[in-house]
């Protein structure tokens, strides 16, 4: 009989980027990135561990935009056509080093990667990879968890109660259209709990969240457990905190796994290594020099002078770590246990990002831990946070403090000085949007494809992502005009239904352009 649980919990999570007036738009490389080197590879273990018979359970949100991006027959063509391009030139680098050993078996292994990821994608999952993971949850290995429709930092848009409500019902809604039922839990976007958000997750039949360990810590009254076991919200719905020891030791790129000097350098790429004419047709159209994802250095140290990669050691590492990283949880259970004096839960969430495309091991990793952790143990069990409640249906009732894991913890990351202007604007047009859809109720033709593209341009303009890029300084100019370009597109078509003006032509140019949520439902506001 195991004397705990472990719960990891991957944020699959992307902003829509989705640009058909352009031929090739350089940050829609960030959802082709992430299928080849994190998607599918995880897709790859599952089936593995199935194939194998291998007991698992794991959690993994995917976020209403990523879903829509998934889904989207344009982004689905971009890739293939951007994975033809990958193979195309994967074969170049394995001519190209064909007497260069130390880098002739890592193209090879490239090659290997990229034409099994264009098979998993095209022929076994007809280009839509949320039926990979939907098969995994009907299976019972696989507990997906929805989060807010556009990822919007919900301590800081609840201004008004539609706004939240909008971002989680929507979210719920199309959950349920994908994966044919309705999600039992949500990871908030950016782990942003604020005390009543919970009332809007038990409208929509959610259970639990996720929040950060000072979420529960800071809980009131104090929980009894810390973050080891959850505690229900006076709704009822329940709180899980995130195990920082756990968490730390994957996701530190100093302290943490991914930092070991046998991992592939993420940082050295042949899209800025190799000739500039060798290289020109695989990367941005107007030269702009781009990553690949074709790398050949292994981290090697803090020097500019990088070692080939070698991938046997890479695979030895990441079994020694997994291995670690089991022995420490199964320490850490055991003494939890028997200070609690009841099976402890640790809940290891991480970006599911980090797997894969950060940490280019990290679903070799994640692999060994699971079998591992199936084979070779029996202190803990792996389980989904829903299944805790099986076990231990009654647990105490607590209202967790606001917070996020975002830097220091609360809301500087997404309200500093480089992006606090976008609040008023986004404050307004949620006001708005309710003015229209008490004004205009019921209203089908043109007037109701108005309003229901006004409700999808105010969601993508709530977006967390923007206000994370322009605090992060990295691809400002692109954020600053995301947010700009959606409040001024929803102004639009404010004025024009109020003037009884509407602009068809405008209107067919954003339905074409921001076709996220198709059947949204603008009476919710």
């Amino acid at each position: 009989m195991e004397k705990g649980f472990l719960s990891i919990v991957l944020h699959a999570h992307l902003p829509f980027v989705r640009h058909p007036e352009h031929e090739f738009f350089l940050e829609e490389l960030w959802l082709y990135e992430a299928i080849t080197e994190t998607y599918v590879p995880l897709i790859h273990m599952m089936e593995g561990l199935e194939r194998d018979r291998v007991p698992w359970r794991l959690t993994m949100s995917l976020t209403p935009s990523l879903m829509s991006m998934l889904r989207d027959g344009l982004l689905q063509d971009r890739y293939v056509r951007h994975i033809d391009k990958l193979i195309e030139l994967v074969s170049k680098e394995i001519e190209r080093t064909r007497f260069m050993p130390q880098f002739h078996e890592t193209a090879l292994h490239y090659y290997w990667e990229f034409t099994r990821a264009k098979d998993t994608f095209v022929n076994r999952y007809h280009r839509d990879l949320t039926q990979a993971f939907r098969r995994f949850q009907d299976k019972g290995h696989l507990e997906i968890i929805t989060c807010g429709a556009t990822h919007g930092f919900l301590p800081l848009i609840s201004r008004t109660e539609s706004a939240v409500r909008g971002q989680i019902e929507t979210a719920a809604k199309l959950y349920e259209e994908v994966l044919g039922r309705r999600p039992i839990g949500i990871w908030l976007p950016e782990c942003g709990y604020y005390p009543g958000v919970d009332k809007f997750l038990k409208e929509q039949g959610i259970r639990y969240f996720l929040t950060d360990t000072h979420g529960i810590l800071h809980a009131s009254p104090r929980p009894k457990y810390g973050v080891f076991a959850p505690i229900f919200c006076p709704t009822g719905v329940a709180a899980f905190g995130r195990d920082v020891e756990s968490s730390k030791q994957v996701w530190s790129a100093v302290e943490g796994y991914p930092g070991d000097l046998d991992y592939r350098e993420f940082y050295r790429d042949i899209g800025f290594d190799l000739d500039y004419d060798y290289i020109r047709p695989y990367i941005s159209p107007d030269g702009i020099r781009v990553n690949t994802g074709i790398k050949y250095y292994r981290i090697t140290g803090d020097t500019d002078d990088k070692q080939p990669y070698v991938r046997a050691w890479a695979m030895e590492k990441a079994a020694s770590h997994a291995g670690n990283f089991m022995f420490n949880r199964e320490k850490q259970v055991e003494y939890l246990h028997d200070f609690m004096g009841r099976k402890p839960l640790i809940i290891a969430p991480y970006d599911a990002e980090l797997y894969g495309h950060w940490w280019y091991e990290g679903p070799d990793f994640l692999n060994f831990f699971i079998r591992k952790s199936a084979f070779d143990q029996k202190v803990f069990r792996l389980i989904a946070p829903s299944d805790y409640f099986r076990e231990y249906p009654v647990n105490q009732v607590s209202t967790p403090s606001f917070s996020s894991w975002g830097w220091k913890g609360y809301s500087e990351t997404w309200l500093s000085g480089s992006n606090d202007w976008i609040y008023r604007h986004i404050h307004k047009a949620t006001l708005r949007m309710s003015e229209l859809a008490g004004r205009f109720r019921g209203q089908n033709g043109v007037v109701g494809r108005a309003l229901k593209q006004a409700a999808r341009e105010l969601y993508l303009a709530q977006s967390s992502d923007w206000a994370f890029i322009m605090h992060t300084g990295t691809m400002v100019p692109y954020a600053v005009k995301r947010t700009k370009d959606h409040i001024l597109n929803f102004t639009k078509i404010y004025e024009d239904l109020m003037n009884d003006r509407l602009d068809e032509a405008f209107l067919r140019d954003l339905e074409h352009k921001n076709n996220i949520f198709p059947n949204v439902d603008y009476n919710m506001f």
